[in-house]
């Protein structure tokens, strides 16, 4: 029979997803479960966006430019703009999703075998972006203890090699919802100034920020246009997950043009995503607000509930939707399986997902998982109370 690839079989299976099959199964046994493994927000997409999909008059469903349509990038670049972020629309490229602006990027950039920096914990994803660009990341750790901040710089100083091509950042950070702020990233910009690397500064979370704490992009680090790549997404901010639209923004001529070759050859960005985004910026900014009032009740009935369980800790996210705890578990992968297997209070169980998927470094994570606040706040109390009763009988504590 013939063998899969070296490629496919490193591949590593998403930390989130993989603990489906379990979950079915409960829910075939008549347990409902919350789910709490995925950033599947529950926040209604703008009716706007609905609105362009429900009443296009489109007679073909045509190819779109490589780059994505320009009236699209055009009003994609006035939202930029609005932010602080000074682009033209020749500096946009739309992609299918985040995700395949990641890739593309990384495509672009890196060289088989070159290195690229993540603080680690990081989004599982980019273990699978950056082993499909036949790139090496190597993890520099934040803690727990600190909220995930930002490494020290000494810290990356000694990861860097020849081969290091690039950093990449998650700002407001998934899996941690830790707020990078103009002082880490000013010392992120000389690091990359010093030793000539691209920064990929993954922003799709940038509407979500608590506590008074204001948002600054890596595009706004004077002296760094060459280097950055901002990754971007609809799916998080409008809600939109399943439009699957995503783009690249760099003012390096040379990254976009030759960026637009790898889009070229997946031919266009999904077309009634486009339609539904270009409408999304005209989204008022009252469902901002309102949005991001409803995560900070959520995020703080969840980090109350979870330091009050005796042996848990959680840091309190300043961005994003998403926590890290630490719970008092030997091995984070198989008590998010035994919740689903073997485990329920009142016939209810919770999903999490096991921290271990969001580490590059080998044994990290084992005691950690990542929580979604994407539940209504009745919903995150339940959770709350199933942990609970979950740790007072689950056998393989520390």
């Amino acid at each position: 029979m013939p063998k899969i690839s070296e490629k496919g079989r490193l591949m590593p299976a998403s930390p989130i997803r993989k603990l489906v099959p379990f979950a079915e199964d409960a829910k075939k046994r008549g347990t409902k479960i919350y789910h709490l493994n995925i950033g599947q927000p529950d926040i209604e997409t703008p009716v706007v966006a609905l609105d362009a999909i429900k009443n296009n008059t489109l007679k073909v469903i045509e190819y779109s430019h490589s780059a994505g349509n320009e009236s699209y990038r055009k009003k994609l670049a006035g939202y930029y703009q609005k932010h602080h972020i000074d682009v033209d629309h020749t500096q946009i490229m739309i992609t299918t999703g985040g995700s395949e602006a990641l890739l593309i990027g990384l495509m672009t950039c890196l060289d088989p075998g070159d290195e690229v920096i993540i603080p680690e914990p990081f989004y599982a994803n980019y273990n699978s972006f950056a082993l499909t660009a036949g790139a090496k990341v190597i993890p520099v750790g934040s803690s727990i203890e600190s909220g995930f901040a930002l490494p020290p710089v000494e810290d990356f100083e000694r990861l860097i090699t020849n081969k290091t091509k690039a950093i990449i950042i998650s700002n407001p950070g998934n899996p941690t919802g830790y707020l990078y702020s103009k002082e880490e990233l000013l010392k992120l910009r000389d690091i990359v100034l010093k030793h000539d690397l691209y920064l990929f500064a993954d922003e799709v979370y940038r509407e979500f920020c608590y506590d008074g704490h204001s948002f600054y992009s890596a595009m706004q680090l004077e002296g760094l246009d060459q280097h950055v790549i901002l990754i971007d997404s609809v799916s998080k901010r409008y809600s939109m997950c399943g439009a699957r639209i995503g783009a690249m923004v760099c003012k390096n001529a040379e990254v976009m043009a030759t960026a637009l070759k790898f889009a070229q050859a997946r031919l266009s960005p999904p077309t009634f995503g486009q339609i539904a985004s270009e409408a999304a910026i005209e989204t008022p900014d009252s469902y901002f607000s309102n949005v991001v009032k409803e995560y900070v009740q959520r995020r703080d009935v969840l980090v109350a509930g979870l330091n009050a369980i005796p042996g848990v800790f959680c840091p309190n996210p300043k961005g994003a939707f998403y926590a890290m705890a630490k719970l008092p578990i030997k091995d984070s992968d198989h008590f998010c399986q035994w919740l689903l297997e073997s485990f329920q209070y009142n016939n209810e169980t919770i999903m999490l997902a096991p921290a271990t998927g969001f580490y590059s470094t080998p044994g990290l994570g084992k005691d950690e998982v990542r929580i979604g606040y994407v539940l209504q706040v009745e919903d995150l109390k339940k959770s709350v109370t199933i942990l609970e009763k979950a740790l007072e009988i689950y056998p393989f504590k520390k």
